[in-house]
This record gives structure tokens, sequence and C-alpha cells, in this order.
């Protein structure tokens, strides 16, 4: 049995663990690389370092949200063509996604350099952390002539089924910039510009991999040249469709203007590092659980794509039932655990004080956002626009960002009423978020009927 045949006939649950788990392992790894390597910059360059990267962040989710746009809108339109049995279609449409992520990264690499000052203040940058920033943020965008590439790459292997090779490429990468960031940092004392290298180093490896498989014998997805050619119609569809993932992640920038100017206004550089380090936590957490929702896109794209509403009611189930449990445990931990978690970073007073405040509240709610993490993808697999671009940016833009600018002002909360906005968006994003899965599942089950 071929993998197209599996996302239509295997039995869910199999099927879902098989697709899940590299994918998992895979967002884990790649979230403890970003641990690591925010632990080598706090204990190599000190919490400024730690501030500096905090405010480059946003313009390397930037990055991803671009390369994400192009990745998940190609791989629903791919999977959905390979479920109708149209193999032709779904290699014009990698073919296309392959010139746009070679464009997208050479606009955002002249952009990027042509803007970097402005960019990184608007990002909240003050006058101590943008050279840090700037330093980093340089080189960072050498790689974005070539990772928005890898990264489209990586979902269009998920969309033909074969998940283990995606989580191969993030390892491969994951393992190489742990092991150039140390050595780039400590022994050759390159502080956080070699940080910037290990990363666009390890990525540039990770590129030689996937391509490798596509032009391999195991690919369904085997491009030739005459796949290399413009499509006004497939650029179309696979922007609309991933305009939805756009939205979560440059919602996330968006986000990250408004918290980091709160946290400078009211903490300072300190605050600005501790966030920086909560945030590195919080990605931790959350990684595997989009894992999760990987393996679910391309059975729900594959199983509503040929009529089989009934297997993908039972994949959305069992995607929220594997994701809940999986935050209530990260979440125990987190509470349990929170000062020895922010000494791995920095072990002095201030931060470490500032820190398990800032973590304790900021995990609060995570074991309710099952449905939240879902919905978003459910309604990006079917290929439904306006729902999961609303949805992708209910946490960050409805929610996130009125508390981050409210609460901070009201009984001189301050800091703490910027901590205490995220477990909030998390709450009133999951009850939004229901509303929403709830009346899709009720439409599935009525087309069974």
């Amino acid at each position: 049995m071929d993998r197209g045949q599996r996302l239509g006939s295997e039995k869910i649950l199999t099927l879902l663990v098989r697709l899940s788990a590299p994918a998992t392992v895979a967002m884990l790894v790649n979230a403890l690389y970003n641990i690591i390597d925010t632990i080598f910059i706090g204990r190599g360059v000190g919490y400024l370092g730690i501030g500096g990267l905090t405010v480059a962040f946003p313009v390397q989710m930037a990055i991803m949200a671009l390369a994400q746009t192009i990745g998940i809108g190609a791989a629903s339109a791919t999977s959905r063509n390979l479920g109708a049995g149209e193999v032709e279609k779904a290699k014009k449409v990698a073919g296309n996604s392959f010139l746009a992520s070679m464009l997208m990264g050479a606009v955002v690499f002249t952009v990027g350099n042509l803007m970097m000052n402005p960019i990184l203040k608007m990002f909240g940058a003050t006058d101590t952390l943008l050279p840090y920033a700037k330093e980093y943020l340089r080189i960072i965008l050498i790689g974005s002539l070539y990772f928005p590439f890898v990264v489209n790459a990586n979902n269009l292997i998920r969309s033909e089924g074969n998940s283990k090779v995606a989580m191969i490429s993030m390892i491969v990468g994951a393992v190489i910039n742990t092991c150039l960031d140390y050595l780039f940092i400590f022994p050759m004392n390159m502080g956080i510009k070699g940080a910037a290298l290990a990363t666009i180093t390890s990525q540039f490896f990770s590129l030689l991999y996937v391509l490798c498989y596509f032009y391999g014998e195991n690919s369904l997805i085997k491009v030739k040249i005459r796949h290399l050619k413009f499509d006004w119609s497939i650029q179309k569809e696979i922007l609309k469709i991933g305009s939805s993932s756009f939205a979560r992640q440059i919602a996330g920038s968006l986000m990250a203007i408004a918290i980091n100017n709160s946290l400078a206004f009211y903490g300072g550089d300190l605050a600005l590092s501790v966030f920086g380090i909560v945030q590195r936590v919080m990605m931790f957490l959350f990684m595997p659980m989009f894992g999760i929702v990987q393996g679910m896109q391309p059975i729900v794209g594959y199983n509503y794509a040929s009529g089989n509403a009934k297997r993908v009611i039972e994949v959305v189930k069992l995607a929220i039932t594997g994701i809940t449990v999986m935050a209530v445990v990260s979440t125990i931990l987190g509470q349990l655990f929170p000062a020895s978690i922010i000494r791995l970073f920095d072990d002095s007073q201030e931060v470490v004080e500032t820190g398990i405040l800032a973590l304790r509240i900021s995990i609060a709610m995570i074991p309710i956002v099952g449905v939240q993490i879902v919905g978003a993808a459910l309604f990006q697999s079917l290929g439904k626009v306006i729902p999961a671009l609303v949805l992708t940016i209910s946490r960050q833009i409805l929610f996130l960002i009125p508390l981050v600018l409210v609460l901070p002002k009201i009984g001189g909360l301050g800091l703490i009423g910027i901590w205490i906005s995220f477990p909030l968006a998390d709450l009133l994003s999951t009850v939004f978020t229901s509303f929403w899965v709830k009346k899709q599942i009720n439409e599935l089950k009525r087309s069974i009927q």
C-alpha cells in the first residue's frame, strides 16, 4: 500500500501516530535547539545578548511567516490534489512553490539589509540592545536567501505523507546548529555573531538534505523542469490557502511590536531579556503540539478531498486529545520547576526573580489550548480560507495585543499586566475557536448522514 492509499484507509490512530511522531520529534528537537541557542548566548554573552536576540526574533518570525505562507499553502493544495488523483497538478503546485520561495528569499534579504535599523527599533530595540540585534540579524538575513525553500520543502514532504524525512531534515539542522553554537560562541569567542553563523550554516545543510530527497527515488512529487513554469492560478491558490498561516506568523511579529515596546517601557532591558527566556520556554512547550497538527493536516486534506468526512472528524478529535494531554504535562513541569528553568539561561538574581513570576503566569492556561491549535489547522487543511485566517489571528491580534496595551495601565499593574495578558488571551481565543470548530464538525456530521 502506497502512502497516498494509507492516508485514506489506514486506522486513524495508527496513521496519526505514524505521521505525528516524526513531526513532533522534529518540532521538539527544533524547540530544544532554540533553548540551547539562547542558553549559550546567555552564558557566553550575558542577558543583554538574550535581549538582542529577543528584538531580532520577530524579524525571523516574519521570514518564517512568508516561508510558511508558501509552504503550507502548497502542502494543502498538494495533499488535496494527491487525494483527488491529480498527481501532475500536485507536481505543478510544488514547482510553483519552489519559484515563489526563491523570489521571496531575495526580496527579504534586500529589504532587510536596507531597512535594518528602523525595523529593529520598531521591534523595541533600545540603544543598549541595538548593536547586539544588528550583529545577529545581518548574518541571519544571508540564510533568508535559501531558508524559505527548506521550510517549503518540509511542508511538501509532509503533504505526501512522508513526515519522517521532514523530521530528519529538521534534526540534521538542529544538531549541526547546536554543535556549531558551542564551537563559535565559546572556543572561538564569536559571541552573538557565532550564534547567527551557526544558524545559517545548519540551514544550508538542511537545504542539501531536502534537495537530495526531492531528486532521489522516494518522493511522490518529482518536480521536473516543466513544472518550474510560473502559473498565476496556482500561485493564487497557494497564497490564498497559506494566508492564514501568514496571518498567524505575522501576527506574532505584530504582537512582538506591542509586547517588546511595552516591556521596554515598563521593565527596560531586563524585562526584554526575561521575555526572551520565557518565549523560548513557551516555544519548547508548544512546538511538539504543532507536530501533532502537522501529522493531522495531510490526513484531513486527503480524506476531505476524497469525501470521507468520518475520518476527518475522528482525526480532529484525536489531535485535540493528544495536544491537551501534552499541554497538561508541560504546564505541570513548568509550574513545578520555574527557577531551575530560568537558571539554565542566566543565574543572576534579578533575572531569576523576574523570570519565575513571568513564566508561571504566562503558561497558566496552556492546558486548554488544544482546540485553539487544531482549529485553524483544520480549516486550513479543508481549504476554507476565511475561518482559518480569523482563527489564526484571534489569539495575537484580537486578544493578546489589546490586553498587553490595556492591562498594564489598570490599577498600576505595569509589568505584571503584560504577563497576565498571556493566559487571558489563551482563554478567550480557546472559547472563540471552540465555536467555529463545533460548527464545522456538525457540518461534517451532516454530510455523513
